[in-house]
């Protein structure tokens, strides 16, 4: 007792009175009221401890049991008890003999009877960790000075342990002085910031000037009722199209993109009218080009956009019938179908065309939410299934042509389905470049046919020159622009950017004939000349779309998909204009929309000016443009084994994963660790950078293709805070996200970019193949913080190891 006393315990008292010796000091066994003291008193104390270790023995008997599966229950998840009885069945009812239990409320029983044997190997352990930590605190990788090795006699824990220094008793440290008082500031000191409260209603009035001019304006230019009605069209789906896509969760922005990306494929509208009103060859292989390059678009994003929802499902969740909507779509169209073809109902086909309209819209609106996701894939399949039938129905082609007409949809839809189910998670950003280089081409090629394919060129309106020229020139710039970032997201090309010292006079000089050839064709000239200017213009602006996307740099490059999409939208909105067909209006302005509105989130992520961006600049709108902020020092190495013990410590995780993990595909063991670590009582988070990843949202489908359930992966704004109290961050293959520069460094080139603070958590794991810097370029300050480990090699592999380390001693 005096022993007990002098360590700080203190003994529990039953509250009954009863001599519990026996003979050879070992307890006897105590009566039923006892117990039943005792296990009223023991319960209580079970919900307030962490540690339980027991060891009452009687001679030749069953030990007793002391601490019962209820008392177990109550205790604090991450408890643990410990049975010196196992031997004789144990003091706990939880206990297994020789084994180590978890309960289901997070409370690990060990019932090894080979303790004694255990405890000089853990006792070695222990020492030679503390050796080799003292050690490392002499060296470069604390000093982060190469080559400087001292011992820090201001570090407690080093001074603590220090026993001899060059022959002189340091032992014991002296005590560390009391901390200073803390000075009050002055009052005075403090500059309060004034705000002005005037500057965004200004800011909003002058855009409210420049919206309602901008209108007035088309109005007064208006050449004729159809031109207006079509405006109004095209306003009202871009007022929709910005609230629809505004309400997109983050989580579901990849599926946004494929579910547009397949929408977009609309273009084949435009291929289907040359097809039936054809009066050349050549007409006829740009309408064939345009129809089968955009059903590969059309069927081949639908079937992503379904591999990638899919993912999101969890095994709880309820079955799902979405196939029965598929009656009214097939009711709706073989309805249309009928009054078509009675020739009764001539504006059926316009009502078709609304429907379709409506049902894209949808498409987009269903992505608000995981629950109604999938809703929204399977109404955007139906608007745009409607839409060829209207645009069929409209033409009224012959058999011939309507026999082409499906044979090359078949044919793009079979290439579709195709790539479709091949493609993988990790190839998504290439896969949507590549699919909105067919659109662009679609565009491009509908607009020039469509040109060729009018008898006197002369008699054509302004609207609709300007419509083909514009359908044109953003179509090949979306052509060639796609092309370039499909290269550099699949490796092909460099991630570089191309540095022309005459880069910005190349940019206005290709702009400049662009414009000007656009101004040949405003003119209405015959059509030898006029075909001859767009072909310039078809040219100059891909050549422009080329080489603005190649001076453009890979961390750059998920700017330039949406910008990319939202191209695609401008292209379709010039389709309708062009055609007269509202459908195409409506979804162009919906598709538009849709990427400016991602480009308006990227940009925000990276706080990079899209124009920058765009002209293949460097650094963000906060970038003081001085020269950047030298970090030297080591990074800390760390290993596999440390970093489970790590893990297995903790009580809060929070994994922020990069690209990296998904070139590695380590998502799979990520997730089995992170179950175990969840089944062990551990809080488990995932941080997800909007600008993670080559794509919006594509490290949620990652981690959603692997089973992560998506309501324990949030996003920076909503995580951002919680890593002061998070005791374990691991970084998986992210670096720009990540980097203490964007708010320590005024002149970085990332400085103002919104990063996760990771580097404000108690221990930072940062998985990295390398110390090189990220695809921005920039050097990270975190990877030499003190608080900062590197844990180096393949993703995958390590989180193999981690994932069975952390099973091995918390499963």
């Amino acid at each position: 007792p005096t022993c007990t006393r002098a360590m700080g315990g203190q003994f529990l008292e039953v509250d009954y009175q009863e001599d519990g010796s026996g003979a050879g000091g070992y307890a006897k066994e105590m009566s039923k009221e006892w117990h039943a003291a005792a296990r009223q008193m023991l319960t209580k104390q079970c919900e307030e401890v962490d540690i339980v270790i027991t060891t009452a023995l009687i001679p030749g008997r069953p030990a007793p049991v002391m601490v019962t599966k209820e008392m177990v229950a109550k205790m604090k998840s991450g408890s643990v008890t410990v049975d010196l009885a196992a031997e004789t069945g144990g003091n706990i009812e939880t206990t297994v003999k020789d084994e180590k239990f978890l309960t289901d409320n997070g409370v690990t029983c060990l019932g090894y009877t080979d303790l004694p044997s255990r405890l000089p190997t853990t006792s070695s352990a222990l020492y030679s960790n503390n050796i080799s930590k003292f050690l490392l605190s002499a060296g470069p990788q604390t000093t982060k000075e190469s080559g400087h090795f001292y011992i820090d006699h201001e570090d407690d824990a080093v001074r603590g342990m220090l026993v001899l220094e060059d022959g002189k008793l340091m032992w014991p440290a002296p005590m560390p002085p009391p901390p200073p008082p803390t000075e009050k500031k002055d009052d005075a000191e403090v500059k309060e910031v004034p705000i002005d409260y005037r500057a965004p209603y200004v800011q909003g009035a002058k855009n409210a000037t420049y919206a309602a001019a901008a209108i007035l304006g088309a109005g007064a230019i208006a050449p004729n009722a159809a031109f207006s009605s079509m405006f109004t069209t095209f306003c009202l789906s871009n007022v929709i199209g910005v609230q629809v896509v505004l309400g997109v969760t983050h989580a579901l922005h990849s599926p946004l993109m494929a579910v547009t990306n397949a929408i977009s494929g609309t273009t084949a509208l435009g291929g289907m009218h040359l097809l039936a009103h054809s009066q050349s060859p050549m007409v006829t292989m740009l309408g064939a080009a345009a129809t089968t390059l955009s059903t590969v678009n059309i069927v081949g994003g639908f079937i992503v956009t379904t591999k990638m929802l899919d993912m999101f499902k969890r095994p709880d969740d309820p079955p799902e019938y979405y196939h029965l909507y598929g009656i009214p779509a097939g009711g709706a169209l073989a309805m249309y179908t009928a009054g078509s073809m009675s020739g009764k109902f001539p504006e059926i086909d316009t009502a078709a065309a609304t429907m379709s309209g409506l049902l894209c819209i949808g498409g987009i609106g269903g992505l608000s939410s995981q629950s109604t996701a999938r809703l929204g894939a399977v109404s955007g399949q139906a608007g745009v299934a409607l839409a060829v039938a209207s645009t069929l129905g409209h033409l009224s082609p012959s058999i011939g042509s309507t026999a082409t007409i499906a044979g090359l949809m078949a044919g793009g839809g079979a290439a579709g389905h195709y790539i479709g189910h091949r493609v993988e998670p990790t190839s998504l950003p290439q896969t949507v470049a590549a699919f909105h280089s067919l659109v662009g081409f679609a565009a491009s090629a509908a607009a020039v046919g469509d040109f060729m394919n009018v008898t006197d060129t002369t008699q054509l309106d302004k609207v609709h020159l300007a419509s083909v020229y514009l359908a044109t020139v953003i179509g090949s710039v979306t052509f060639t622009g796609s092309l370039v970032a499909f290269g550099k997201l699949d490796g092909r090309l460099g991630s570089s950017p191309m540095q022309h010292p005459a880069r910005d006079q190349i940019n206005m000089g290709l702009g400049a004939a662009t414009l000007g050839a656009g101004a040949v064709v405003m003119g209405g000239p015959e059509a030898g000349t006029g075909l001859a200017a767009l072909g310039g213009a078809l040219t100059t602006s891909g050549i422009l779309g080329w080489h603005m996307t190649a001076s453009i740099g890979g961390a750059d490059m998920p700017v330039v998909i949406t910008v990319l999409n939202s191209y695609s939208g401008w292209a379709l909105c010039a389709e309708g204009f062009m055609l007269d067909m509202p459908i195409l209006t409506t979804v162009g302005a919906l598709i538009g929309c849709s990427g400016a509105a991602l480009t308006k989130i990227m940009c925000d992520a990276m706080n990079r000016d899209i124009v920058s961006v765009l002209l293949g600049g460097y650094g963000t709108k906060s970038s003081g443009g001085g020269k950047a902020m030298e970090f030297s020092g080591e990074a800390t190495m760390t290993n596999v084994d440390d970093t489970v013990a790590l893990l297995a410590e903790s009580q809060s995780v929070i994994i922020v994963p990069g690209y990296g993990l998904a070139v590695a595909k380590g998502q799979y063991p990520l997730k089995d660790m992170v179950d175990v670590l969840i089944k062990a009582g551990k809080k488990v988070r995932f941080g997800i950078h909007p600008v993670a990843g080559r794509m919006p949202g594509q490290l949620n489908v990652l981690l959603a293709e692997a089973g992560v359930p998506y309501d324990i992966v949030e996003e920076l704004e909503e995580i951002n805070d919680d890593f002061a109290e998070t005791d374990v961050v691991l970084v998986i293959g992210a670096n720009d996200t990540v980097n203490s520069a964007a708010e320590d460094d005024p002149n970085s080139e990332i400085a103002g970019m919104p990063v996760m603070r990771v580097w404000n958590a108690k221990q930072v794991i940062v998985m990295k193949r390398s110390l090189a810097a990220g695809y921005a370029g920039v050097d990270n300050p975190v990877f030499i913080k003190d608080n900062t480990d590197m844990l180096l090699g393949d993703a995958k592999e390590t989180c193999e190891k981690l994932a069975a380390g952390v099973k091995q001693t918390c499963g």
